[in-house]
């Protein structure tokens, strides 16, 4: 029996997206994407590319549409390896 691996590391955020409303109006929503991947970068050591965003999590950023992204994010960040042993970072919504 093989047991089940755990991930490296799990955090929960509250990411602030306040500076999208100093961008156009029809850009808001995907400078968003960009701000949170920028804070996972900052604050979970990884690159970029290596980030990958859950459906719902981009659902709740694009929910009001392109021009009113949320203010904040309350998300769950896990640090895990693939099978090729590279570090890769994946972003939930986090409960309650």
């Amino acid at each position: 029996m093989e047991e089940e691996e755990l991930p490296l590391e799990e955090r929960i955020y509250t990411v602030p997206l306040g500076k999208v409303k100093y961008t156009p109006r029809k850009k808001r929503a995907p400078k968003a994407i960009k701000i949170l991947r920028e804070f996972i970068h900052r604050h979970m050591k990884i690159e970029p590319e290596k980030i990958l965003i859950d459906p719902d999590v981009n659902h709740k950023i694009w929910e009001r549409g392109i021009e009113k992204p949320p203010n904040k994010l309350r998300i769950r960040a896990v640090k895990d390896k693939d099978e090729f042993e590279e570090e890769f970072v994946e972003i939930f919504l986090a409960e309650g």
